[in-house]
């Protein structure tokens, strides 16, 4: 998996309308380091493990992740979740 932003969480939050503690409950990773972690805008000062839980529930959730930390990193909202079938 890739490097996420703080920044890219925050709007992928938004954008799905999931609040910090749903957002725990689909990647394991508490609700007080979800929101520690959106304070930053760059690449988050947490675990990889963390980071790695929070992308694949959001990119389960229908968002994906473009762009890199260094150049324009951002969020695309897909109108259909990626599935293995496809």
């Amino acid at each position: 998996m890739s490097t996420i932003t703080g920044f890219q969480i925050r709007a992928s939050r938004h954008g799905l309308k999931i609040s910090a503690e749903k957002l725990s409950e689909l990647s394991g990773v508490s609700a007080r380091t979800i929101k520690r972690i959106e304070t930053e805008n760059d690449i988050p000062n947490s675990t990889v493990p963390n980071l790695n839980a929070i992308q694949a529930a959001l990119e389960a959730a229908g968002i994906e992740f473009i762009g890199t930390p260094a150049d324009g990193p951002g969020v695309r909202l897909l109108t259909k979740p990626a599935s293995k079938a496809d």
